[in-house]
């Protein structure tokens, strides 16, 4: 192949490398130089232009893309046509992809010129779902190395493992404290799970976390013929012998691994009886979220097995996540076996919907709205009162005379909330677990509501965050665990940290409420009336 500037009169064959402007001519990137080219490239006065001129025994970008690509494309998987050298490869039925790992590292070990790409192995897909490209960067190849990537190809790299498995069992155990609502959103998840793989659950059991009742109700999945058994444990899976385990061998079944190196999803057990595999699902599987039980359930609808060797392969790339509500580093609480928890009131604002007043020093029954806030959060159960004040911050501070708390000033209160909000998270003691931060125009919020929402705030159960809700509003003041201060500290504007709420729902313990105290802020004169009649 033959690359360079030559005279328009000798460019005829190739094609242009770069787009090329002179006066009114436009010649782009990629055109095939004929008379009419040579003509206008002369007519404008172009001395010379880069081109590429193919030469015996060479092939042409999309020729070599086409060839490579069909020869990759096995079961399942369509080759869309070659442009621009690039083909691309689409999945023709809904399944698992199944990749060789080893024969598309052999395709783009031929040559520089020649990338193969694809989406991750064992990735459920749809069908139309593209799946790989093939790309083809210079113009064209030498025929030898398009020959030599198809005989790498080996006959098909890819195919797309069509679902099997239609009928499945599942298989809930049940202890004191497990309420019939998760079990009941458990298989509403699952379903939807099974939904794209067009499975379904034909029977599912409730029964006590007993090896003799779970080994019975698998046994009877198995008389229903159900084609997977899915085990949700009311307690996690903690050894071989457990009752999960145990209760598969029970019936003559077996463990093919117990564990899994992907993060959620360690407590994955994977077995079979009579020939039908058996799930002992991890706990992350009751949720929605992708984690690494999905990784191994959709493989299984596939009919593919699923070895020792698999799932130990899964540790690269199998950090899904941090889990939030996990439990927090091991350190020794309260005497009570309580949790610290700060009290932030943020008091820096303008007030600019007042129409002109500070708001925070208008009175309710004589006492000014932010001093009632303030007097309301010492009372609480929190351990320490941090007031963050801006605007006119010296009359702020008149108004909480002789009160026990620490005052921060934020000098940048003119750019909104967030910046109230870091000044106060900055400023809470490293002692704290957590902090309540309230609205120092919330009067009606008091000391009952602060101490239900510390009640509620419990790391150790995974409930991080609390927040007051009625009817399914969500409202303020908002607790907040140490673990997400870092997620504060970014906030921005005069937008407060809704997105982080519900980025996080799993980490959400909701305080319900009644009553206007957790959403009446006194942001206009008419609110100041509405709170003084209250």
């Amino acid at each position: 192949m033959k690359f360079g500037p030559v005279a328009p009169v000798d460019a005829i064959g190739g094609v242009t490398v770069h787009t090329l402007r002179q006066g009114t001519l436009v010649l782009k990137k990629g055109t095939l130089i004929g008379d009419a080219e040579v003509a206008a490239l002369t007519a404008a006065g172009v001395k010379d232009i880069v081109v590429v001129q193919l030469e015996q025994g060479d092939v042409s970008e999309d020729v070599a893309a086409a060839s490579v690509a069909q020869a990759v494309a096995g079961a399942g998987v369509h080759v869309e046509r070659a442009v621009t050298g690039r083909a691309n490869l689409f999945a023709g039925q809904a399944g698992v992809l199944v990749v060789d790992r080893d024969c598309v590292d052999r395709i783009n070990r031929v040559d520089e010129a020649i990338t193969f790409a694809t989406l991750p192995a064992f990735k459920p897909v749809v069908e139309g779902e593209m799946i790989a490209t093939v790309k083809i960067i210079p113009f064209g190849v030498a025929g030898s190395l398009r020959d030599a990537a198809v005989t790498a190809a080996g006959g098909g790299a890819l195919k797309i493992a069509s679902y099997r498995i239609k009928r499945v069992g599942v298989v809930a155990t049940q202890l004191p404290g497990l309420a019939s609502k998760v079990i009941d959103k458990t298989l509403r998840v699952t379903a939807e799970r099974l939904a794209p793989a067009g499975a379904t659950i034909i029977a599912e059991r409730r029964v006590p976390h007993d090896q003799a009742a779970l080994a019975a109700a698998i046994r009877e999945m198995l008389t229903l013929k159900a084609e997977l058994v899915i085990v949700f444990g009311a307690s996690a899976i903690a050894d071989r012998r457990d009752v999960i385990p145990a209760a598969i061998d029970r019936i003559g079944g077996s463990i093919a691994h117990f564990g899994m190196p992907v993060d959620p999803g360690n407590l994955l057990l994977i077995g079979q009886a009579q020939g039908v595999p058996v799930l002992g699902a991890p706990g992350c599987a009751r949720s929605p979220v992708e984690n690494g039980f999905d990784w191994v359930l959709m493989r299984l609808l596939a009919g593919l097995a699923v070895t020792r060797d698999d799932i130990t392969g899964l540790g690269v790339g199998g950090l899904l996540m941090e889990i939030v509500t996990r439990p927090q580093p091991r350190v020794p609480l309260d005497a009570d076996g309580s949790h610290q928890v700060a009290a932030i009131v943020l008091a820096a604002g303008r007030s600019t919907r007042m129409g002109g007043p500070n708001k925070l020093l208008a009175e309710l029954n004589g006492t000014p709205l932010v001093r009632i806030v303030v007097d309301q959060a010492l009372a609480s159960k929190a351990g320490e009162v941090i007031v963050v004040t801006g605007h006119q911050a010296d009359k702020v501070e008149a108004a909480l005379r002789g009160l026990k708390v620490r005052l921060v000033h934020n000098a940048d209160f003119a750019q909104g909330l967030a910046s109230s909000v870091k000044a106060g998270i900055a400023a809470v003691p490293t002692a704290a677990d957590g902090a309540v931060i309230c609205l120092g125009d919330m009067p009606l919020v008091d000391s009952r509501l602060l101490d239900r929402l510390i009640d509620a705030f419990a790391p150790d159960r995974g409930a991080l965050i609390a927040v007051p809700v009625s009817d399914g509003r969500r409202g303020n003041p908002v607790l907040w665990s140490r673990r997400f201060f870092a997620e504060l500290m970014t906030l921005d504007g005069d937008i407060g940290a809704r997105h982080l709420i519900a980025k996080h729902s799993e980490a959400v313990a909701e305080v319900t409420v009644d009553g206007a105290g957790a959403f009446l802020d006194i942001d206009t004169p008419q609110a100041l009336e509405d709170a003084r009649r209250q």
